[in-house]
């Protein structure tokens, strides 16, 4: 009897620390943490290793910090969530490295399929998909109440990319030239008019940089001064990407001194990475607003 007392005790004890039976999830990005958070609720506690300001390929310098800030969850994680082993490559050694110098053992990654992209309402959803089917898989006691709250954030998402017939008619009327990793929602999800895009010296074959951009906008000007950039009719936008770094500032400038003002916009891929963006469906309002101002 003293003994069944004593494990009620403690199991009264355990049930009040909160996540103390939770399901700990290591995520390389806030990107793949969100999902989780707001999928997994109670029944899991989940940490993001990448700062959201910054491209992952980017953070060799600050990563040994980012690990050691979270060095107890890399310890006791039950389940370690990429994107991919070249966007997340410095983040998925820098983690493996500090396990298995500890002691802690194999790191165990689940990885998204190549390409898999989350910043229109379409691929956003999907990525919620493909996260509540790792959960389930990890913590099959709880698959009602994931699904249930995969389904409420997949709402989340459609409400926050709905666009009104009203809104895709004024986008209709807009033009950009856009950093590449942003075009797919410029163009398929907004629908604004992609004149040109720009891209890293990496990507490519080296061909879409801001420079080689202004080259072509300044050898083929005729396209330019056809559009219709009137009150009543469009306006153009230079738009960047936040973690990628300033890089359209020279083609604003080419832009200008052709006579043509641009608007430049700085879009966001990652939650967290802007005061008041705190998920998937904040940077998919915030990208938004910025060119329906």
């Amino acid at each position: 009897m003293r003994h069944s007392g004593l494990f009620v005790i403690l199991g009264i004890i355990i049930a009040l620390i909160p996540g103390a039976l939770a399901l700990n999830v290591v995520t390389t990005t806030s990107v793949l943490w969100d999902p989780v958070q707001e999928i997994g609720g109670d029944a899991v506690h989940v940490v993001y290793i990448a700062d959201p300001t910054v491209c992952p390929h980017l953070q060799g310098d600050i990563l040994p910090g980012l690990i050691q800030k979270n060095a107890k969850d890399l310890e006791t994680a039950d389940l370690f969530l990429a994107h991919n082993s070249s966007m997340d490559l410095a983040t998925m050694q820098a983690i493996e490295k500090f396990r298995e110098s500890n002691g802690f053992g194999k790191t165990n990654w689940k990885i998204l399929k190549p390409d898999a992209a989350w910043n229109t309402p379409e691929s956003a959803q999907e990525l919620a998909d493909t996260v509540l089917g790792w959960l389930k898989a990890a913590d099959g006691a709880n698959a009602t109440a994931y699904e249930k709250a995969a389904q409420a954030y997949k709402e989340k998402i459609a409400a926050a990319g709905n666009l009104t017939d009203e809104e895709k008619s004024l986008l209709s009327k807009k033009y950009a030239v856009v950093m590449a990793w942003q075009r797919e929602p410029v163009e398929k999800w907004l629908g604004l008019n992609v004149v040109d895009f720009f891209a890293p010296e990496f990507a490519f074959g080296g061909n879409k940089t801001p420079a080689k951009v202004v080259e072509s906008l300044k050898a083929d000007p005729a396209k330019l001064y056809a559009i219709d950039l009137l009150p009543g009719g469009g306006k153009m936008y230079v738009i960047e990407n936040m973690q990628s770094g300033e890089m359209a500032k020279g083609i604003a400038e080419a832009l200008e001194d052709m006579a043509i003002y641009a608007n430049r916009v700085v879009f966001t891929n990652f939650p967290k990475s802007v005061e008041g963006v705190d998920s998937i469906p904040d940077v998919l309002t915030y990208n938004k607003n910025l060119v329906l101002q």
